[in-house]
Formats: C-alpha cells, structure tokens, sequence
C-alpha cells in the first residue's frame, strides 16, 4: 500500500525524505501540480551525496518537453545538491 504524502507546492521540491524509487514519478507529479498553479521556476534539492539521486532527477527532466531549461543551483542555492528547473507556461 502506497502512504500518501501532502506536499506543499511552493516551487521547492526536497527529496530527501524520499524513497529513491519514488523519485521519478514524484518530480513529473510536483512539476506539473507546479505547472498548473503557474510556478514556472522550480528547486529540486537532491542533496550532494554520489550523484545518483541528481542523475535521476536530471534524466526525468531531459524527458519532458516542456521542461525549458535546468542547470546546478549557484552555491547560494544549494550549490551541486540542487537543481533549479523553469517549465514552460501551459
């Protein structure tokens, strides 16, 4: 059975309480929630870690056309452990 997780849809998405195999469905969810409220400029804190969970989260994104651009957060961001993401308006 799945446990349902209310989320705050406020442009920043922490993955850290996350189960990694819940991560791919989880960003296409919260960046589309995301889309339909009209937050375009999205932060996906990934932490810094191996890599693994940014990779994903990297790899979900080069998935979605509507995703305009992503790049590594600056280090008053978050540095390499998040990516900050802009969508493309519906």
């Amino acid at each position: 059975m799945k446990e349902t997780v209310n989320l705050t849809i406020d442009g920043v998405l922490d993955l850290h309480t996350f189960n990694p195999r819940d991560v791919k469905g989880l960003v296409v969810e919260y960046l589309t929630v995301c889309r339909q409220k009209h937050i375009l400029d999205i932060r996906i804190i990934h932490g810094k870690g191996t890599g693994a969970l940014r990779r994903t989260v990297h790899s979900v994104l080069d998935g979605l056309d509507w995703v305009r651009s992503y790049r590594l957060a600056g280090e008053d961001a978050g540095g390499w452990g998040a990516t900050l993401v802009i969508l493309q308006p519906q």
